[in-house]
């Protein structure tokens, strides 16, 4: 958003506006700073439980946020929407990450980290999980995939996004890196069917995708591979990343067996 924002040397009362970034949070020591979070956090279950809920990422509610007084809100420049942000900014510290890469993700943890005080535990993380991508064996043939997010329509990750790079770090070639203008276009089936995919990717997020919708895709697209995959795994760019590339290798060993 361009600003500077004022936050307390150690800030008590925390809101998470972001299911990874709360994720975040709790791996670096901060469960009782934790004030607010959203609907969608969803991890770690036993302990996001506890803890208010202040609406979804694109629908906060404010009369919530207001009783929960925070010292500190975090947020996402594509999850969360401008319009609330900037209403939140009129009141309150708010920081706002904008993730494309894993360099961009890395970044931000260290970042959160000095925002409040967990410097060292940030630090760590950070090499652990620079340490994991850095042991990453990528496909020795890239396969031409493309990555769904959504149904009816059809949408996909485009260029631009943090999926295109953890694609791209498997050895993924994203068949819909610069289709349309958007950073998920919308796509038809016969734009999919000219895509000559080697496989195409169900993400369980933000669209459910199941083996119901797995088997529907295969008939529409015979001869071409469609997986279910991990969408949190493939998106979420907080502490997450440390299960990321375990998952990622795994991947890739299914399609050179």
């Amino acid at each position: 958003m361009g600003r500077k924002v004022r936050v307390p040397l150690r800030p008590s009362r925390i809101i998470s506006l972001v299911p990874s970034q709360t994720e975040l949070l709790f791996d670096l020591g901060l469960d009782d700073e934790i004030v607010g979070v959203t609907k969608f956090c969803v991890h770690p279950a036993d302990r996001v439980a506890q803890k208010q809920t202040v609406g979804g990422t694109k629908q906060f509610r404010f009369d919530v946020i207001d009783q929960l007084r925070p010292e500190l809100i975090l947020g996402n420049k594509e999850e969360n929407y401008p319009e609330g942000i900037a209403r939140l900014a009129a009141s309150y510290p708010v920081w706002l990450s904008d993730i494309y890469t894993l360099d961009d993700a890395l970044a931000m943890i260290r970042q959160v980290g000095e925002l409040v005080n967990k410097t060292a535990v940030a630090t760590q993380l950070t090499e652990q999980i620079e340490t994991k991508f850095a042991g990453l064996q990528p496909l020795q043939r890239p396969l031409r995939v493309g990555y769904f997010i959504w149904q009816k329509p059809f949408m996909a990750a485009g260029r631009h996004t943090f999926i295109h790079d953890m694609l791209a770090r498997c050895g993924f070639e994203n068949a819909f890196a610069v289709v349309g203008n958007g950073r998920y276009p919308e796509l038809t089936p016969q734009q999919i069917r000219d895509a000559n995919l080697d496989a195409i990717f169900l993400s369980s997020e933000p669209f459910p995708f199941v083996e119901k919708h797995r088997q529907a895709v295969s008939a529409m697209y015979p001869g071409t591979a469609v997986h279910l995959v991990d969408g949190e795994l493939f998106s979420w760019y907080g502490s997450r990343l440390l299960k990321a590339a375990n998952y990622f290798q795994e991947l890739i060993s299914s399609y050179e067996e």
